[in-house]
């Protein structure tokens, strides 16, 4: 049975950010994950999660300077210092959420940026990244973004970032893989999902083309949430996405799972 983490950066937002931890409890969730969470204290947020009683399982790292439209910063030559200090503002709101995992963003492909220098300064950050982790005993997860989401992304296949954990050799570096950015850039989602079993080690979802709950689109996620369980997944799922017609309506895909 799949372990669903809900979203609270895109679920219950009915509610201020903070009461909706418990609102995902009171739901049935038992893990949430979220977004960004650096408009509140580190304190703040990590008080939200106990008193609730959720595990935090997964946030993001700062996206950059957004004026620049990076959205990460990883990728990029001349933005290692921005980087690093992202890197531990968001260490600092893990280790008080206790939260195991950070995603690490590769960012927007700057006009007239070879490829070769992108790549280059991407794997020094990652490893950076991944010592400092392991010291936290935390670990870094990369993500591959549809264009229809973020235009111009560096990381923008499964194949290309197997390739760079492959090349980056860390054992707390991992895919995090988005059922709808894939559906949208690959497709064939079940023998993928397979392939890269053992650089899993996160997954999220929403329905195709809408982005919106399970059920409201293309994927057939009875089957996917099967195969899951059947090629022996037993991570979280992070449930992000746009509810259609609110929250707790849009849940009744998940109440078996729940």
């Amino acid at each position: 049975m799949p372990r669903l983490a809900a979203n609270v950066s895109t679920l219950f937002t009915e509610v201020g950010f903070l009461q909706r931890f418990a609102a995902a409890r009171k739901a049935g969730f038992r893990a949430v994950e979220y977004q960004y969470p650096y408009d509140f204290g580190a304190a703040e947020v990590a008080h939200a999660a106990r008193e609730a009683g959720v595990e935090v399982v997964l946030h993001n790292m700062p996206p950059g300077d957004p004026q620049r439209n990076e959205r990460g910063t990883a990728c990029l030559p001349g933005r290692e210092q921005r980087f690093r200090e992202d890197l531990e503002r968001s260490i600092e709101y893990a280790r008080a959420a206790r939260c195991a995992s950070l995603h690490l963003m590769a960012g927007v492909v700057p006009p007239g940026t070879e490829h070769a220098a992108l790549h280059a300064t991407y794997v020094a950050n990652l490893r950076h990244a991944a010592k400092r982790l392991e010291k936290e005993g935390m670990r870094l997860l990369i993500e591959p973004l549809s264009e229809r989401t973020v235009a111009n992304c560096f990381l923008r296949s499964s194949a290309q970032a197997a390739q760079v954990l492959e090349e980056l050799g860390a054992g707390n570096a991992a895919l995090q893989y988005d059922l709808f950015h894939m559906q949208i850039m690959e497709g064939n989602l079940a023998a993928t999902i397979e392939r890269l079993l053992p650089r899993l080690g996160h997954m999220q979802i929403a329905d195709v083309p809408g982005r919106h709950e399970p059920g409201s689109g293309e994927i057939n996620f009875e089957f996917m949430f099967k195969h899951i369980d059947a090629v022996g997944y037993a991570g979280w799922i992070g449930c992000e996405y746009n509810p259609a017609r609110g929250t707790l309506e849009g849940l009744k895909w998940a109440q078996p799972y729940l």
